[in-house]
C-alpha cells in the first residue's frame, strides 16, 4: 500500500480552507474539535459534523492526544468522513488536550473515513515523526498563510525523492527512520568498518504516534553527536526490519519499548540499553550516551544476557527481569482475550437462545441436527446448541493462546508452536491457566535457549521452522506431562474447591480483593490479571468461578461511571472542561465494561482518582460475593446482563459502587489539595488502552 501523501485519491489531504491561523476556536478541545469538523464538512470532506466530532471525542475519551511542545493530535476514523483529510489550527489563546507540559497552540485534525485504517494510521504516524523536528514546528508556527502550511504539510507527506549521490552518515541513519512508514524504504547501506552505528527498536502499545516520535528523537541524538542510528519501527504503519549487517556491525541496541520486541533474537550478544518508548522521546541524548558507554563496557549488559558482577557502569543496560516478566505474561493475555470475547459473548448468546440448559446436549444437537431437521424446541434450540458450540470452541483456544503468545514473547515465532503445546497439555491434565502460565514460560525459555546454541551454516535455515519447534515441543511436553501436570492441577483443584468452599466472609473478601486489582491500573497488568483469573476458571457448571466473573466485570464497570457521574452530574466545576467531556464518553464505556473509559481522569490526578476507585471497585466486589450474584458471559456489560443471575442484586452492588467511588473522588478533589509535584506526575501511571 503506498504512503498517503496530500494528494493520494484525487482530492488533497490538507488544502487551504481547511486551515485557521491565531483565531480563538473556544475554549476547551471539544470546541476546537468542533471548529475543525465544521470546516471538513464544509468542504465536503464530511456529510455529519456532529458524526466526526463525537468520533474525535471518542477517542480523546481513551488518551489525551497532546504532544510535548504544545502540539495536538486529535484524530479518527469516522463513517461521517467521506475522504482521509487534515484539519489544522494554530490558536491564540492555547488550549488544554492533555499533553504534561500544558496547553497547545498547534492542533491537527486527522479524519480518515471508517474503512481507511491503514491510510488513517500512515498519516498519524507521519505527521507524528514530523512533529518532533523543530524546523517543521518553527515553520508551522511562523507560516504567514494557510497556502504556507499546504506547502510544508505537503513536503511531510510526499517527500521529494532523494537525490542519487552518497549519504553522509547521518543521512544513513535518517533514511531508516524517517521512512520507515513508506512503501519498500531502501535499505542503508553497510557501514565502512571505521563508522560506529547504534541500531535501536522502537514500539509502544498502540503503534501510532510514540513509536515514531521516539524514532526520530534518537536518530536527531545521533546526529547531534556524530553517531549514525539505524531504528526499526515496530508500529502501526509498517516495519521494515534491520538488516543483518546492520545489526551484526553495530556497537550496540537500544529497545524503547512499552511491549515486546519482535524478533528480539537477532540482537542476541549485543550490549543494550533498554526503557520505555516514552524515555526515548524525553531524553535521547542520554540513551545514546549510555549504549556508547555500554558498547565500550564488558561487563555491560546483553541481549538475553545478564549484568556480570562487578559491572562498572551505574546504569541499568536491559530492562529488569520484573519488567520483562510483566512485558511477558501481558503479551499472553492480550492475544488471549479475543478468544475470550470471541468465545465467551457466543456462549452468552447461546445461552440467550437455547437456555442454559443447552450446554449439555450441544455437541449432539449440532452433530444430528439440521436447518432441516430440527431438535425439540426448534429453531431457536438449534441455533443456540450451534452458537454455544462454536462460543466452547474458540474459548477452548484460551490456555493454549495464552501459553502460546507467553512462549512467543520470549522466543518470537519458534516459541508458538511449543507454547500451544504446553497449553494444550495443561488443559489435558487439568492444571488449567496456571499450568498455562507455566508451560508457557517454560517453552519460550527452552525454545529461546536452543536457538542460541551454536550450528552449522547449513542447518541455521532449519532452526526456526523445524529444529526449535520440535525440541521444545518435546521438552515442554514431557516435562508437564512426566514432572508438573499433576503438582499443578492438584493446585488447580486445591483452589477450584476452595474457591467453591468461599462462603460468607471469605466469599466477601475475595470479592473485595479482585475489585481492588480491577481498579488498582484500569486496564494495566494487575487488573488483567484479575480479569484473565476470572475468565480462565469460567465454568457455567461452577457457581463459584460464576460469582468471581460477576464481581470483576461489576467492579471493572465503577471507574468509568463514577468519573461520569462525578464530572457530569454530582461536581462538575470541579473538573476541567476537558473532564467533562470525556465524562460524558465514560457514560457509556463503561456501561459495556471498558475500565479504561477512565483513565484520562487518573493520568491528570493519579493520587485522588486512582484510591477512590479502587474504594468503590471494592465495595461492588465484596456485594456481588455477599449477594451471590452470578455471570456466565466474560464481558459486554450491560449487552450481556441476560446472562447474569441476580440482576437486581448486580445492579444494587454497581450502583453502591459507583456512588461511593464517585463520592470519594469529589471529596479528594475538594479537601485534599494538588500539591506542587502533581502536575509533573507522570501522565503514563497508568497504562493506556492498546
Amino acid at each position: 500500500m503506498s504512503e498517503p501523501t496530500a494528494r493520494s485519491s484525487g482530492s488533497p489531504i490538507i488544502s487551504p480552507e481547511l486551515i485557521s491561523l491565531d483565531t480563538n476556536l473556544g475554549a476547551s478541545k471539544e470546541d476546537v474539535i468542533r471548529a475543525l469538523a465544521a470546516r471538513l464538512t464544509a468542504a465536503g470532506r464530511a456529510d455529519n459534523a456532529d458524526g466526526l466530532v463525537d468520533a474525535a471525542l471518542a477517542r480523546e475519551a481513551q488518551s489525551a492526544t497532546g504532544l510535548p511542545g504544545g502540539i495536538a493530535i486529535p484524530h479518527c476514523r469516522a463513517e461521517a468522513v467521506t475522504s482521509a483529510s487534515l484539519g489544522f489550527a494554530r490558536l491564540d489563546p492555547k488550549v488544554d488536550f492533555g499533553a504534561p507540559d500544558g496547553p497547545a497552540d498547534l492542533v491537527f485534525l486527522i479524519a480518515a473515513p471508517e474503512g481507511a485504517g491503514a491510510e488513517h494510521m500512515k498519516l498519524l504516524s507521519s505527521l507524528a515523526r514530523a512533529l518532533v523536528r523543530p524546523a517543521f514546528v518553527t515553520s508551522l508556527r511562523e507560516a504567514p498563510t494557510p497556502d504556507e502550511i499546504v506547502r510544508l504539510v505537503d513536503e511531510v507527506l510526499n517527500p521529494a525523492p532523494a537525490k542519487p549521490s552518497t549519504p553522509e552518515p547521518a543521512a544513513a541513519a535518517v533514511s531508516t527512520a524517517k521512512h520507515s512508514a513508506e512503501p519498500t524504504p531502501p535499505e542503508p547501506a553497510a557501514p565502512a568498518a571505521a563508522e560506529r552505528h547504534v541500531v535501536a527498536v522502537t514500539a509502544c502499545p498502540t503503534g501510532i504516534a510514540h513509536t515514531y516520535m521516539a524514532a526520530d528523537s534518537l536518530v536527531a541524538a545521533g546526529e547531534r553527536a556524530g553517531v549514525t542510528v539505524h531504528v526499526e519501527t515496530q508500529g502501526s504503519s509498517g516495519s521494515t526490519p534491520l538488516s543483518p549487517s546492520l545489526i551484526a556491525s553495530a556497537a550496540a541496541v537500544i529497545f524503547a519499548t512499552d511491549v515486546g520486541v519482535k524478533g528480539r533474537e537477532r540482537f542476541a550478544g549485543k550490549p543494550v540499553v533498554a526503557s520505555g518508548v516514552k524515555r526515548a522521546i524525553n531524553e535521547p541524548d542520554k540513551m545514546l550516551a549510555e549504549a556508547l558507554r555500554a558498547a565500550d563496557n564488558p561487563s555491560a549488559a546483553t541481549v538475553d544476557g545478564t549484568v556480570a558482577a562487578g559491572a562498572d557502569d551505574g546504569e541499568t543496560g536491559d530492562v529488569g527481569f520484573g519488567t520483562h516478566l510483566r512485558q511477558v505474561l501481558l503479551t499472553g493475555v492480550s492475544y488471549m482475550i479475543p478468544f475470550v470475547a470471541a468465545g465467551g459473548l457466543l456462549i452468552a448468546l447461546g445461552f440467550l437462545l437455547g437456555g442454559y440448559e443447552i450446554s449439555g446436549p450441544a455437541g449432539d444437537i449440532v452433530l444430528n441436527n439440521s436447518l432441516t431437521n430440527l431438535p425439540d424446541g426448534g429453531l431457536a434450540t438449534y441455533l443456540g446448541a450451534v452458537l454455544f458450540q462454536i462460543g466452547s470452541l474458540a474459548f477452548s483456544f484460551l490456555v493454549p493462546a495464552l501459553a502460546g503468545y507467553i512462549a512467543f514473547a520470549i522466543a518470537d515465532r519458534p516459541g508458538i508452536a511449543p507454547g500451544f503445546t504446553a497449553g494444550a497439555v495443561a488443559v489435558f491434565v487439568g492444571a488449567g491457566f496456571i499450568g498455562g502460565l507455566v508451560g508457557g514460560l517454560i517453552a519460550g525459555v527452552v525454545a529461546l535457549y536452543i536457538g542460541r546454541i551454536s550450528v552449522p551454516q547449513w542447518l541455521r535455515g532449519l532452526m526456526p521452522v523445524v529444529i526449535i519447534p520440535l525440541f521444545a515441543t518435546m521438552i515442554v511436553g514431557a516435562l508437564m506431562f512426566l514432572v508438573l501436570g499433576r503438582p499443578l492441577a492438584a493446585i488447580t483443584t486445591g483452589l477450584t474447591d476452595w474457591l467453591n468452599g468461599l462462603s460468607g466472609s471469605s466469599a466477601i473478601f475475595l470479592g473485595i480483593i479482585l475489585g481492588l486489582m480491577m481498579c488498582f491500573d484500569l486496564g494495566g497488568p494487575v487488573n488483567k490479571a484479575a480479569y484473565a483469573f476470572a475468565v480462565a476458571g469460567l465454568n457455567v457448571d461452577d457457581p463459584a468461578s460464576l460469582r468471581i466473573m460477576a464481581a470483576v466485570m461489576a467492579a471493572g464497570m465503577v471507574p468509568p461511571l463514577a468519573m461520569a457521574l462525578a464530572s457530569t452530574v454530582l461536581r462538575p466545576q470541579l473538573f476541567s472542561e476537558a473532564e467533562r467531556e470525556n465524562g460524558k464518553a465514560a457514560w457509556l464505556l463503561g456501561a459495556a465494561f471498558i475500565s479504561e473509559g477512565a483513565i484520562p481522569f487518573a493520568a491528570a490526578d493519579p493520587l485522588r482518582v486512582i484510591p477512590s476507585m479502587m474504594a468503590g471497585g471494592a465495595i461492588t466486589g465484596g456485594l456481588i460475593m455477599a449477594f451471590d450474584v452470578t455471570l456466565s458471559a466474560p464481558h459486554g456489560g450491560i449487552f450481556v446482563f441476560f446472562a447474569v443471575g441476580g440482576i437486581g442484586w448486580f445492579l444494587v452492588s454497581l450502583a453502591a459502587g459507583t456512588v461511593v467511588a464517585a463520592l470519594a473522588v469529589i471529596g479528594a478533589k475538594q479537601f485534599i489539595r494538588s500539591g506542587p509535584t502533581d502536575a509533573e506526575l507522570d501522565p503514563e501511571i497508568v497504562p493506556a488502552a492498546a
